[in-house]
């Protein structure tokens, strides 16, 4: 029953139903108590409700959609004066032929209204079912601008979104390509190690990563693995401390958002022959996640392209895609510290 409702192909045809149901039942309403006469009813109101509706079905699936909205006036509204003096002919007709008490054109002594006046109040009475189709139709096709326009801007936002995280994804391994590099000649068999280690983390990119969110406790492990990663590059005189408190289990987020902080901090803490110390943590605040990277402020030469600022770039424009007036993010050189804090609500 609720997929009926909830279909959008149904809904509006039940409603026109609905509509009509009552409003050809409502002379039995309103008549209860009094003499009912047949021919009272089909005259006064189920032939004019008929007319109504022949009028306004017409312009809503023929008339508007062809003309009125091509902007062809003149077709429009002469084809609409003639449907209307037809009716409006046929109700006189019908008034002359089916006896009736009632004063009109034809009957009685002739001391009823004129023909003018039954033309005159017929005319006014089949413009307000013209003006309900033109007003139904131009907000349905104002509701349907509105659709298309929000999707339009949602495939663009995916499509941008899309670009952003496969921007990502080349800009990961290339650094991870780097610490491999550096390994090779120093140390073959951790190599080997950052070899394997970075095969795990390729295939959480391309078969866990591709979807909007992702459990926040995958993420978690993603990001210690890539941690133990870069840790196999830095020297002995760098100390990293990660701390990820507890996390819900339900709790979801999208991939990569952190990742780029954890490489600008490897970026710029550690240096081969200076002390460095990078510290990572995640912890809740209620429903906001929140990650901290804090590391010394080593800044690289001019020449070294080991970073080059995409990732902090890519997710400064995802944050603004995916969470607007859920987040906040700070980044800068506090002392001797560049120190880094995003908070999410999720």
């Amino acid at each position: 029953m609720n997929k009926f409702f909830n279909n959008n192909r149904y809904l509006p045809a039940l409603l026109h139903i609905l509509v009509w149901a009552v409003l050809f039942s409502l002379p039995y309403v309103l008549s209860s108590g009094q003499v009912f006469k047949l021919q009272m009813l089909v005259e006064h109101s189920w032939l004019p409700l008929t007319l109504y509706a022949v009028l306004f079905y017409l312009n809503y699936f023929v008339l508007v959609d062809r003309f009125l909205f091509k902007k062809k006036l003149v077709v429009f509204f002469g084809l609409n004066i003639l449907f209307i003096a037809v009716f409006i002919w046929i109700r006189l007709l019908v008034r002359e032929i089916l006896p009736n008490d009632m004063p009109g054109p034809g009957r009685g002594d002739g001391n009823g209204p004129p023909v003018k006046f039954f033309i005159y109040f017929d005319g006014l009475s089949f413009i307000i079912p013209l003006i309900f189709s033109i007003t139904l139709k131009i907000f349905e096709r104002w509701i349907k601008t509105e659709d298309e326009k929000k999707e339009a801007v949602n495939a663009q936002l995916q499509s941008e979104l899309e670009h952003l995280k496969y921007q990502l994804q080349p800009h990961f391994f290339f650094n991870s390509l780097n610490n491999i590099y550096s390994l090779v000649d120093i140390s073959p068999e951790r190599a080997k190690e950052t070899i394997l280690a970075l095969s795990k983390l390729m295939r959480y990119l391309l078969y866990e990563a591709n979807i909007e969110k992702v459990p926040l406790k995958k993420e978690v492990e993603f990001m210690q693995k890539y941690v133990e990663l870069m840790q196999l590059r830095t020297a002995e005189n760098t100390v990293i401390k990660a701390n990820f408190g507890p996390l819900p289990d339900k709790a979801a987020i999208a991939p990569l958002l952190f990742i780029p902080l954890i490489e600008n901090a490897f970026k710029h803490g550690v240096a081969a022959t200076q002390h460095g110390e990078i510290r990572i943590a995640m912890h809740m605040e209620g429903n906001t996640v929140v990650f901290e990277t804090r590391n010394n402020n080593l800044p690289k030469h001019g020449g070294d392209r080991s970073g080059s600022g995409i990732g902090l770039q890519n997710i400064k424009k995802r944050l603004q895609l995916i969470y607007p007036g859920a987040y906040s993010f700070n980044a800068g050189v506090e002392g001797d510290s560049f120190i880094a804090k995003l908070s999410i609500d999720i």
